[in-house]
């Protein structure tokens, strides 16, 4: 029978990049929201009180996370890697954008945005297919994709840490879609629930498969590429909703991670966590154990509140 062996979850986007690259990120980042709303966007004055050497040091915690989650899966060298992600128009465009989405396609190519240079990841397709019969089976109609246009994932939700974990060609890929940015998305239990039937589908798959599973999104952060139109409040890029973001953590730290399904997806929208139904679905996949370690740190400067955790289940 096939198990779960570890399990990660990380923000991503600046999450993977030193802090003295934040500000110029940061001024990109407004500028693709002038283009795309026509205006500019309101300053974040919290954003220009921090530090960066204050940031350096809180970023630390992070970065040693990233680097424990490779090295475990290093050791771990699973069959097969779910990563979980949502997509921001880069695969999905307003023609067909599905809530929940599964690859089932042989193999794909992905590029390292700092070199250009793509790779291709083989996917489990056996995993897959049954995963989507699991799902459609039991009341989960589990969009399909078998091929991306160009044979490209273009995700950053999925690339960004398969690049970071140096995964290509050392154990196959499979990505799972979950809409984060697109209103209406769902809601925080069905995230939840969606997850326990991932686990669910993991357990009954016969194959003696060893899986991991990489959640890549979250926490609370307001981007370019946020619903502002669907947005009321008075945040702004650089805004961090810290204390919506510690009390999920620790829910999900203590192995409580089902009581996301108490959230709203106003709940979500309201403090930029649109991409947090990354980690539901992962909370919801390992029920009540807990992780091994679970960092998070606010940060205006990199617009986001960053986490890093892993569960260790070998």
């Amino acid at each position: 029978m096939a198990r779960i062996v570890g399990a990660a979850l990380s923000s991503h986007a600046y999450t993977f990049q030193a802090p003295d690259t934040w500000d110029a990120r940061r001024a990109q980042t407004r500028q693709n929201f002038q283009r795309r709303f026509g205006r500019e966007a309101p300053p974040c004055p919290e954003a220009e009180t921090e530090s960066l050497d204050d940031d350096v040091a809180r970023y630390e915690r992070i970065s040693t996370g990233l680097a424990t989650v490779r090295n475990r899966f290093d050791t771990l060298q699973p069959d097969v890697l779910i990563v979980l992600g949502d997509d921001q128009d880069e695969n999905y465009f307003e023609d067909n954008l599905p809530q929940l989405s599964i690859f089932t396609g042989p193999s794909f190519t992905a590029g390292d945005p700092k070199t250009g240079v793509l790779a291709r990841y083989e996917n489990d397709v056996e995993l897959a297919r049954h995963i989507l019969t699991f799902g459609v089976e039991h009341r989960f109609d589990i969009a399909s994709t078998a091929k991306f246009p160009d044979d490209r994932l273009r995700s950053h939700a999925h690339y960004e840490p398969l690049v970071y974990l140096k995964s290509a060609g050392r154990y196959r890929v499979l990505p799972l879609f979950v809409n984060g940015i697109h209103v209406p998305a769902p809601t925080p239990r069905r995230c939840y629930e969606f997850g326990q039937m991932l686990r669910s589908a993991i357990d009954a798959f016969p194959a003696h498969t060893r899986v991991a599973v990489y959640a890549s999104g979250g926490m609370s952060h307001f981007s370019a590429g946020f619903p502002w139109p669907y947005y009321t409040g008075a945040n702004t890029i650089g805004s961090v909703c810290a204390e919506f973001d510690r009390e999920v953590i620790a829910s999900i730290r203590s192995g409580n991670g089902a009581r996301t399904v108490e959230l709203s997806s106003k709940d979500l929208l309201d403090n930029g966590d649109v991409e947090m139904r990354q980690a539901i679905v992962l909370a919801g996949m390992m029920g009540e154990a807990k992780p091994m370690f679970l960092e998070y740190e606010p940060f205006h400067r990199g617009i986001m509140g960053m986490a890093v955790g892993y569960w260790n289940n070998a």
